[in-house]
C-alpha cells in the first residue's frame, strides 16, 4: 500500500491524491461491494444458491480493500464521506441491477371484471402461462380474479396489456421463492445453459 501511495504522490501531489483520488477509489469500491451484496441478499431470498457464494467472495475482498483504506488514515474526513455516500449509491445500483435482470418467478393477481377476463386469459394462455379465474365480490360489486404464475420478464409486457383491456382493472405482484407443478412457459435457452447441455450429451451417449 505505502508503494502506490508513493507512486500516487509523484502523479498527482499529495493533496490531490489525499482528498480526491483515494476518497474516488474508496466510493467506486463501496458502490461495488453493496451492489455486489444487494444482489446477494436478493439471490440467496429465491433460492439461487450457486451463484451467492461467487458474488459474496469478490464482495468481502473490495470490502476489505476499501476499509483497508480508511483505516489507514482516520484524520482524512473526505475518505469517511466517500465510504459512506459509496454505501448509499451502492444500495440503489444493486437493485437497479436486479431490476434489470428480472430474476425468478412472480405471481400476478388481477382483479378486474367479467367482460375483460376472458380477454385478459386468453392473452396470458397465448404466451403459455397458466391461469386462473375466480369468482369474487369488490367494495364495487361482482369481479373476476385471476391468477397465474409469470416470469418476471414477461410482467411490463403484461401489464401494458391488461392497461389498454381494462384501464380500471387492479393487479398485483409478489415474488415467490419455489413452485410446484402447473403450467409454465419455457425458458430460452442462453449460451450458457446450452454449453452446459452439450457437454452433459457428451457423457450420456458414451
Amino acid at each position: 500500500m505505502r508503494s502506490g501511495t508513493i507512486r500516487g504522490l509523484f502523479l498527482f501531489g499529495p493533496e490531490l491524491y489525499a482528498y480526491v483520488i483515494l476518497p474516488l477509489l474508496i466510493f467506486l469500491a463501496r458502490v461495488a461491494d453493496v451492489s455486489m451484496e444487494t444482489i446477494r441478499v436478493i439471490y440467496i431470498s429465491r433460492g439461487i444458491k450457486f451463484l451467492a457464494p461467487i458474488i459474496a467472495f469478490f464482495e468481502i475482498v473490495i470490502w476489505l480493500l476499501a476499509m483497508e483504506v480508511v483505516m489507514s488514515d482516520l484524520s482524512n474526513i473526505a475518505n469517511f464521506i466517500a465510504f459512506a455516500l459509496g454505501f448509499a449509491t451502492g444500495t440503489y445500483v444493486g437493485l437497479v441491477i436486479e431490476e434489470h435482470l428480472s430474476i425468478g418467478t412472480v405471481i400476478l393477481r388481477i382483479i378486474t371484471t367479467e367482460e375483460s377476463t376472458d380477454e385478459i386469459v386468453s392473452f396470458l394462455e397465448a404466451e403459455h402461462f397458466g391461469a386462473t379465474s375466480i369468482d369474487a365480490k369488490g367494495t364495487r360489486g361482482e369481479v373476476r380474479m385471476i391468477i397465474s404464475l409469470v416470469n418476471r420478464t414477461e410482467v411490463p409486457k403484461i401489464s401494458a396489456h391488461i392497461e389498454s383491456t381494462n384501464p380500471r382493472a387492479f393487479f398485483s405482484i409478489e415474488d415467490i421463492r419455489y413452485v410446484s407443478q402447473g403450467v409454465f412457459r419455457q425458458k430460452e435457452k442462453n449460451i450458457f445453459s446450452k454449453a452446459k447441455g452439450s457437454v452433459l450429451s457428451l457423457f450420456y451417449h458414451r
